[in-house]
């Protein structure tokens, strides 16, 4: 029987986050990945955006964490060398009714300590964005973006380079309590550990039914949200981010550049019963509507379908939207167990900071 210091299951962008925080505490981490590499399902299917902290309501998980990680994630990759830009993000309403919206952004921004958002009059987003088309916008600029994979490769290196593993194709079957410890199962194989943190994503739900001691009625139900992206070819006139205001559901298909320049619109949002990704070419239309709204003169030809990925929403259509899960001790009364449920938008900004706040809920080894 291997007996380790802590498990992490799941090396998504936030399961590598935490197990740094770990490794850095002095922990013994083994980092468990179902797929044959790390970082290959949420964590490299979204829109690589650094949040500055807008959207999400006072006092909740994901308005301070994503806070507090914008400026964890700006530090760490200037020192890691991670290719990222502070370019700046546009919230623009394109009608008058939504103009509204755009003043409950400001204040939840305000709310959640993000000083530096300014209120832009359409003249004044054209001085900054010429070919825009809006009756109102907000200007956020400390959003960016960062190269999803260079991040989970220096927070990898950083994990190991302070004792930690990572282990591939390794899906775990079972988790059982012994003791004041915890048996895993993957395969044929068994591990120990005093510390298990389920940063299973999608896969966070299933993996905490296989947890023999955690009550079943702990364990939220699980909605997936597919979004979808499309790219743009050729010279797009925007050097920011455009978000159009924000639904009840998601922040809205917005217009986002990759490091290289490559341009995309989306995610939309389809409510779905299995993970797929698949990219319908017929939905085109409406992400070339999405577009015309900001940019009229997108051109329909250059839209090509490119990716999607999968929200692990808590909440699904027509429920409340809800906030981030960082369970432990508090929650289920089992020692040394955490689990994270529902990490979507804006994970991967708040991941350092999610990190360091369920380390600081292990405590040190």
């Amino acid at each position: 029987m291997d007996q380790v210091g802590a498990i992490v299951v799941g090396a998504g962008v936030v399961g590598l986050a935490v197990a740094r925080a770990l490794a850095l505490e002095g922990h013994e981490v083994v980092v468990l990945e179902r797929e044959r590499q790390f970082g290959t399902i949420t964590s490299s299917r979204n829109s690589g955006v650094i949040h500055a902290g807008l959207y999400y309501p006072d006092g909740s998980l994901k308005a301070r964490l994503c806070v507090q990680g914008r400026h964890l994630l700006y530090d760490f990759c200037e020192r890691h060398g991670v290719p990222h830009r502070r370019c700046g993000k546009l919230i623009v309403a394109t009608t008058e009714s939504e103009l509204p919206a755009l003043d409950a952004v400001m204040a939840r921004g305000a709310a959640a300590g993000v000083d530096d958002l300014v209120r832009l009059s359409p003249a004044d987003a054209r001085a900054i964005e010429p070919e825009l088309t809006c009756v109102g916008a907000i200007h956020s600029p400390s959003s960016g973006i960062v190269d999803q994979h260079d991040l989970m490769l220096a927070l990898l290196g950083e994990a190991e380079a302070h004792g930690a593993m990572l282990v591939c194709d390794a899906a775990v079957s079972s988790i059982t309590r012994i003791g004041s410890r915890w048996r895993m199962r993957i395969g044929e194989t068994e591990l120990e550990a005093p510390v298990v943190v389920n940063a299973a994503g999608l896969g966070a739900q299933d993996l905490a039914s296989t947890i023999d001691a955690l009550d079943p009625a702990l364990v939220p139900p699980l909605h997936y949200a597919k979004g979808c992206y499309f790219s743009y070819a050729g010279r797009v006139p925007f050097t920011r981010l455009i978000y159009p205001v924000p639904g009840p559901a998601s922040l809205g298909t917005h217009f986002t550049l990759d490091l290289g320049g490559q341009a995309r619109f989306g995610p939309d949002i389809h409510w779905v019963e299995d993970i797929d990704y698949t990219v319908d070419p017929a939905l085109k239309p409406e992400f070339l509507a999405a577009a015309r709204r900001i940019w009229p003169d997108a051109e329909e030809d250059r839209l090509q379908p490119s990716y999607a990925g999968i929200r692990p929403k808590l909440a699904g259509p027509g429920m409340a939207t809800r906030d981030f899960v960082l369970q432990g001790e508090e929650a289920h009364g089992l020692s040394g167990l955490v689990n994270l449920f529902g990490i979507e938008s804006p994970g991967l900004t708040a991941s350092l900071a999610i990190g360091a706040q369920v380390s600081a809920m292990i405590g040190k080894p």
